[in-house]
């Protein structure tokens, strides 16, 4: 543990907690009025359409962008600690796209992280013989293995995933899915957005519904599956 990280935070405790919390860009909310818990062990996924309100709460979370509004604690850090400090607490964040050195190799990408390669690959060992390439040869499917072992090797305390699946393959989905889930199993908080709606809820705790930058539902994983009909008019309606 180095100087700066945080003490392991108790399975079941609040490791992120927002209270109202308004964020956006020059001024202008994307999100109002956003309470939001998570503890550590579990993984809370954000769903909606696209310019929901996802991404920019994740930012906010992470520190990148400063609150508007409301009260938001992340690893018992409060608002005005930036993303780098919160990194060096224990937050790892993945963020939309593909969070690899294309001109570097698999393996120097794994050295760049907080945890050994070895470690890395106890998550996705079938990345080992591909390691020796560029990451920019390497697949999409291959590339988020890589960024995400990469973040898991350093066994955070918060991993903030921004659109894990996009672009892959089902099979590659539920690899990364299922490696997710057990980082909770193990004391992590998750905070998942995601597109794939049916799978983010397979291995949710709970979930949030924004629609136009507010909670339209939230509850349980298990309880949402049976509302899809309700989540996809909250779709819908960004749109019209």
């Amino acid at each position: 543990m180095s100087a700066t990280s945080s003490p392991a935070i108790p399975l079941g405790e609040p490791v992120v907690r927002a209270i109202g919390l308004t964020s956006g860009y020059a001024g202008t909310p994307a999100v109002q009025d956003i309470d939001l818990t998570v503890h550590a062990g579990e993984v809370v996924a954000l769903l909606g359409a696209n310019g929901a309100g996802k991404s920019t709460t994740l930012l906010t979370l992470a520190g990148e962008l400063a609150p508007m509004g409301g009260s938001v604690e992340v690893l018992g850090l409060g608002r005005r600690h930036r993303l780098d400090y919160r990194a060096r607490r224990g937050l790892g964040y993945l963020t939309e796209g593909r969070c690899v050195f294309m001109e570097l190799t698999g393996w120097d990408n794994l050295r760049l992280g907080r945890g050994t390669p070895a470690r890395a690959l106890e998550f996705f060992p079938e990345l080992e013989p591909h390691l020796g390439k560029r990451a920019g040869l390497l697949s999409g499917g291959q590339q988020q293995m890589l960024a995400l072992g990469r973040i898991l090797a350093g066994e955070p305390q918060l991993i903030l995933a921004d659109e894990l699946s996009l672009g892959l393959a089902p099979i590659v989905v539920r690899k990364l899915l299922s490696v997710l889930r057990s980082a909770a199993d193990r004391g992590a908080a998750v905070v998942l957005v995601e597109q794939h709606v049916h799978q983010a809820l397979g291995i949710a705790d709970r979930a949030y519904v924004l629609n136009r930058g507010r909670v339209a539902m939230f509850g349980s994983g298990a309880e949402l599956r049976t509302r899809a009909d309700e989540i996809a008019a909250h779709y819908i309606s960004k749109e019209t």
